[in-house]
C-alpha cells in the first residue's frame, strides 16, 4: 500500500506551520497525522474482507476487533517511524511540508518514542488476541518497510516501490492467519494483486509530484524516466494486477460474484492505465496526462475488489 497520498488529494487545507506553542488541538493532530490514518485505512481494507474470505462467512467480531485495532496501531507505527526517518525530505517537498516533524510540532525524540510504542502495543495485541504468526508477520511487515524500503531501497533506486512495496501487502496475509492461524495459496494470491497494484498506483501520484521527488534526489520512476516510459509500466503492472487477481477464482475456488466483480473492475482498471499511456506518448505535461485519474482509478479499483472478496462466501 501506497503511503505516498497527500492532503491536497484528500481534499484538506495546507495549514500554515504554527506561530508559538502549538495549542494541545494542535499537538494531538500531529500525533495522529504521524500515523497517516489514510494509509491505515487502505491497509485495513486488504486484512478484513481476506478475514471474511478465510471464515467463509462472518469471523468472530471480537477476533476481528482485535486485528483492526493490532493492525491499525502496527500500521500507525510503520508511518510515524517512517515520518522520523524522512523528516529531512519532508521539509523540502511540498507535499510533505505540513507533516508534524516539518512543521515542528513534534520532535524527533518524541516521534521516535511514539512510533515505537506503537509497535510494542500492536505486536502484544496480536499475539495475545489474534496469534503469534499474526503477531509475526506485523512486525516483518514493519521491519521490512523501515529497514528494506525506507532505509534502504527509496533514496537507491527507481524499483523502491516495487519492491519495497511488499510491505504493504502483508495485511492480506495477516487477515488470513487471524482466522485460520496458517498459510495457504488463497492469502498469497491476495498478497501478490496488492504488490502488482502498488507500482501503477505509486507511480502514478509521482509523476504528479515528480518535481518534489526530483528536488530531493528520491529516484522514483517518473523522475528518471520519460512520461511514456513510465505509462507503459504502469500498463504492464496493471496487466499483472488484473490477472493474477482472476487467479483467485480457481485456486481459492470462488463463487460467481468475485470472478465477475474482478473482471468488470479490471476492465476499468486496464482502460484507464491505457488511456494514461497513450496521453503520455510524445508530452511531459502534466495537465495533459492527468496521472490523478489512474491514481484514483487504482484506489477504487483494489477498494471494491477487496469488497467482493469479502462480499462473495456470503452469498456463495
Amino acid at each position: 500500500m501506497s503511503e505516498e497520498e497527500t492532503a491536497d488529494d484528500l481534499g484538506v487545507r495546507e495549514e500554515p506551520a504554527p506561530a508559538g506553542r502549538a495549542s494541545l488541538r494542535d499537538v494531538v493532530a500531529a500525533y495522529v497525522g504521524l500515523t497517516k490514518p489514510r494509509v491505515i485505512e487502505l491497509l485495513l481494507l486488504t486484512t478484513v474482507p481476506v478475514m471474511f474470505f478465510a471464515a467463509r462467512g462472518i469471523p468472530p467480531l471480537g477476533l476481528v476487533a482485535a486485528t483492526v485495532v493490532g493492525g491499525a496501531l502496527s500500521a500507525g507505527s510503520a508511518s510515524a517511524l517512517n515520518c522520523v526517518y524522512d523528516r529531512d525530505i519532508d521539509e523540502q517537498m511540498r507535499r510533505t511540508r505540513r507533516r508534524a516533524l516539518p512543521r515542528h510540532i513534534v520532535t524527533p525524540r518524541s516521534a521516535l518514542v511514539f512510533g515505537l510504542t506503537l509497535g510494542v502495543l500492536s505486536t502484544v495485541i496480536l499475539f495475545v488476541w489474534v496469534n503469534p504468526l499474526s503477531a509475526a508477520l506485523s512486525v516483518s511487515a514493519n521491519a521490512f518497510y523501515i529497514f528494506v524500503y525506507t532505509m534502504w531501497l527509496k533514496r537507491r533506486t527507481t524499483q523502491n516501490i516495487v519492491w519495497g512495496g511488499a510491505a504493504g501487502c502483508f495485511p492480506a496475509l495477516i487477515g488470513w492467519t487471524a482466522v485460520t492461524n496458517e498459510l495457504a495459496w488463497p492469502p498469497v494470491i491476495c498478497f501478490l494483486i496488492v504488490f502488482f497494484w502498488t507500482p501503477p498506483h505509486t507511480w502514478a501520484l509521482a509523476m504528479r509530484y515528480r518535481e518534489d521527488y526530483a528536488n530531493v534526489a528520491v529516484p522514483m520512476l517518473p523522475v528518471v524516466a520519460p512520461a511514456a516510459s513510465v505509462g507503459k509500466q504502469i500498463v504492464l503492472y496493471t496487466w499483472a494486477t488484473v490477472a493474477i487477481s482472476l487467479v483467485l477464482w480457481p485456486v481459492a475456488g470462488t463463487g460467481w460474484f468475485y470472478p465477475a466483480a474482478a473482471a468488470v473492475l479490471g476492465a476499468v482498471f486496464l482502460v484507464e492505465a491505457h488511456k494514461l499511456w497513450r496521453r503520455a506518448v510524445g508530452t511531459e505535461q502534466l495537465t495533459l496526462i492527468n496521472p490523478m485519474r489512474l491514481f484514483h482509478t487504482s484506489n477504487l479499483y483494489l477498494s471494491l475488489l477487496f469488497v467482493a472478496i469479502a462480499i462473495d462466501p456470503l452469498i456463495g
